[in-house]
């Protein structure tokens, strides 16, 4: 058991009987009434994001988890193939469990999120940065490079993303998996 003081980002908590991941909070301390704790919570089943109060104090379950580095494989319609990298044990995972899963390449390693009393994993996330190749988009003019306007493309995982205008098909580039934004070219 611990309690609001020992809230961070990041944290997992039990609360009705479902896993919740803390994404952000805030002590507040009104000038009249009882201080509480202003949370951003997602649910670890289903991805869903609650805003939630709680007051100052109260009891909170915390559950312990595991991060294991896993492979992604290949797919299989919605199942995603991994391995471990240490044991070479294989999971699959529903699509919906890995986070902007249209970045996912094969033989990416993927952060896999597991509750440690029950062994199931909750969880995956990619890397904050990838690196892709751009398999379709306008060829880049000359001249065109200097400017900070951008033009549509497709990455070799068939995701779409925005990018400068003198980026051509073949190039590689680093992009932000959490926001799904082009950050800048890889030689």
């Amino acid at each position: 058991m611990a309690t609001t003081a020992e809230f961070r980002n990041g944290l997992c908590i039990q609360l009705n009987g479902e896993p919740w991941k803390i994404e952000s909070f805030q002590h507040v301390k009104p000038g009249k009434g009882p201080a509480f704790v202003r949370t951003k919570i997602r649910n670890l089943n289903t991805g869903r994001l609650l805003e939630n109060t709680f007051t100052a104090g109260v009891k909170i379950d915390i559950i312990r988890i595991e991060n294991r580095k896993y492979q992604y494989l290949y797919s299989e319609g919605k199942d995603y193939h991994l391995m471990n990298n240490d044991d070479y044990e294989q999971i699959m995972l529903q699509k919906d469990f890995i986070e902007n899963v249209e970045f996912l390449k094969e033989g990416e390693n993927v952060d896999v999120l597991f509750h440690a009393d029950k062994g199931v994993p909750l969880s995956a996330c990619l890397p904050t940065h990838i690196i892709l190749t751009i398999k379709h988009t306008e060829p880049g003019i000359k001249g065109n490079t200097a400017t900070n306007t951008f033009k549509p493309a497709t990455t070799e995982t068939d995701a779409k993303i925005q990018v400068p205008l003198f980026i051509n098909e073949g190039d590689k580039i680093k992009i932000d998996t959490s926001k799904g934004v082009y950050i800048e070219r890889v030689k």
